[in-house]
C-alpha cells in the first residue's frame, strides 16, 4: 500500500509550517524567472515582503496567457539541461502551452498518482489499465508512472480501439481502469453491445478525470460497469493527474496541500472568499521546480472544506469541479477554445466570421459540431458539390488543429444569432 500517512494525516499547524517553508524556496525560485521578476517589481514586491502565507494574495495572479506568450521555455525556472520531460496542451492561437519537468517534478508526480490510486483501491497486486492519451497530454504518462511507482502492473493501452481494450481487460485480469468518463461509458456499452458477461472482467474501481462529469454520471458508470467510480484533479500547468483525488468515503477530492496550495477566489474581483463559497480556484505549486506556478488561475469553478474526513486525512477537500469561469469546454478530455476554432475557420475565404459551437452527449460519448456561415459570395458561386469540398476541408482543418474529430455545417448568411454584446459562441446541451 502506497500510504504516506504522516503527510495526508498531517496536523494542520504542522502543515503550515511545511508549507511555509516550501513556499519560501519557491518564490525565491521563482523570482529568477524574468516573467515573474517584472510581475511582482512592478506590484511593488519581492519574496522577502512575503513574510508567512497569509501575505501570498500581494503576489499578482499567473494567467495561461502567460505561459503563452513565453512560448515555448520562457517560464521555466532552472536551464534545460535539468529538464528530462516536456509535456504540452493546446493553446489557443495554434500554439501549445508548454510545461517541463525535472526529475525532481517527476518522482513527486509519481508519488502523488500513486498516492491517487491507492486511494482508489489499487495494490502492487493490481493491474492497471491506462486508457487516457499518451504522449503531450499529461493524462497517460502521469497515471502510468503512480502506478509504476506504486508496483502495480501497468497496461498501456492509450485510448481508442474499444474492442481491443476490453479483450485486455479480460484477459490481463484489469482491476483498475484509468481514462475519461465519458470513455469509460462507452467502453460500458461496447461492452454490452458485444455481449460479455460482466463476470469475466476483474474490474474494482475506476480513475477517471481529464473532463467535467456529475455525479449522475459516476452512478451510471458505476452500474455499468459494477465498478467504484474515483474523481481525479490535475491540470498540467500544475502537474497532471494527481493534485487531488477521492478516498473511499467520496466527501470530495482531498486536495494534495503539501505540494500544491490552493485558495478561492471571486472570478469577478479578484478577492479571497472564505472556506464553503464558491469561486475559481487558484493554485501555488509549493515543491516544483522546473515550472513553479504561483498564483495560478486555473479558471475551475470550486468550493473548498476543511472539515475532518472519515478516512482520517486532514487535506482540505474540494468538491467536484462545477464548471469554468472562461469559455473554455473539455471535449472527450481535449480543450476547446472558440478561439481555436475562429482561427481555423478564417483561414477559409469562403466562410463568414459568424460560427457557433454545438456540444452534445450521444450515447456516451461528447460530440462537437461547429456550425459556420458561409460567405455571400460562396452560396452564390458555389455548386452543392464545391460546397461539400469546403465542408470537408474545414472539418480535417478543425481535426487536425484541434486534436478531435468533430463535424461540420455550413449554413446560410445571417442563419446565427447576432447579439450586440458578446457572442455566444458555444451551445452546451449536455447535461453534466
Amino acid at each position: 500500500m502506497y500510504w504516506e500517512k504522516e503527510l495526508e494525516c498531517i496536523d494542520r499547524e504542522e502543515l503550515k509550517k511545511l508549507q511555509w517553508e516550501r513556499l519560501q524556496i519557491t518564490l525565491n525560485r521563482a523570482y529568477q524567472v524574468p516573467y515573474y521578476r517584472q510581475q511582482w517589481e512592478e506590484a511593488g514586491v519581492r519574496p522577502e515582503d512575503i513574510r508567512g502565507l497569509e501575505d501570498l494574495p500581494r503576489l499578482p495572479f499567473t494567467l495561461k496567457s502567460a505561459l503563452r506568450d513565453n512560448y515555448p521555455f520562457g517560464m521555466f525556472a532552472v536551464p534545460m539541461n535539468q529538464v528530462v520531460r516536456l509535456h504540452a496542451s493546446s493553446g489557443t492561437t495554434g500554439k501549445p502551452t508548454v510545461v517541463g519537468y525535472t526529475q525532481g517534478d517527476l518522482d513527486i508526480w509519481a508519488n502523488l498518482a500513486a498516492r491517487s490510486l491507492m486511494m482508489a483501491g489499487a495494490t502492487p497486486n493490481s493491474v492497471v489499465q491506462v486508457a487516457y492519451g499518451y504522449g503531450l497530454f499529461t493524462g497517460g504518462l502521469g497515471v502510468h508512472y503512480g502506478a509504476e511507482r506504486l508496483g502495480a502492473a501497468v497496461v498501456p493501452s492509450s485510448g481508442g480501439n474499444t474492442p481491443r481494450q476490453i479483450m485486455l481487460m479480460e484477459d490481463f485480469g484489469t482491476e483498475i481502469l484509468a481514462c475519461t468518463p465519458s470513455y469509460a461509458l462507452f467502453l460500458a456499452e461496447t461492452i454490452e453491445q458485444l455481449k460479455i458477461d460482466r463476470s469475466r472482467l476483474a474490474l474494482k474501481a475506476g480513475v477517471f478525470g481529464a473532463e467535467p462529469w456529475s455525479n449522475e454520471m459516476r452512478q451510471s458508470i458505476e452500474e455499468k460497469l459494477g465498478i467504484k467510480a474515483y474523481d481525479i484533479y490535475g491540470l498540467s500547468e500544475i502537474m497532471g493527474p494527481g493534485v487531488a483525488m477521492e478516498c473511499s468515503y467520496q466527501t470530495g477530492l482531498h486536495f494534495f496541500e503539501d505540494h500544491f496550495l490552493p485558495e478561492i477566489l471571486d472570478p469577478d474581483t479578484g478577492e479571497t472568499l472564505p472556506d464553503g463559497e464558491k469561486g475559481e480556484l487558484v493554485i501555488t505549486t509549493l515543491t516544483k521546480e522546473a515550472l513553479p506556478m504561483i498564483r495560478y488561475r486555473t479558471r475551475d469553478v470550486a468550493v473548498l472544506h476543511r472539515e475532518p474526513c472519515p478516512c482520517g486525512r486532514t487535506l482540505v477537500r474540494l468538491e467536484k469541479i462545477l464548471g469554468r469561469t472562461d469559455d473554455m469546454i473539455i471535449v472527450r478530455g481535449v480543450n476547446v477554445f472558440p478561439s481555436m476554432v475562429e482561427s481555423i475557420l478564417l483561414k477559409s475565404p469562403e466562410v463568414a466570421p459568424f460560427y457557433e459551437l454545438v456540444v452534445e452527449r450521444q450515447g456516451s460519448l461528447d460530440t462537437l459540431e461547429v456550425r459556420v456561415e458561409v460567405t455571400e459570395e460562396t452560396i452564390r458561386s458555389a455548386e452543392i458539390k464545391e460546397l461539400e469540398m469546403i465542408r470537408r476541408r474545414l472539418k480535417h482543418d478543425l481535426n487536425s488543429g484541434l486534436g478531435i474529430s468533430v463535424e461540420v455545417r455550413l449554413v446560410e448568411p445571417r442563419t446565427l444569432e447576432r447579439t450586440e454584446g458578446k457572442a455566444k459562441r458555444v451551445i452546451d446541451r449536455r447535461k453534466l
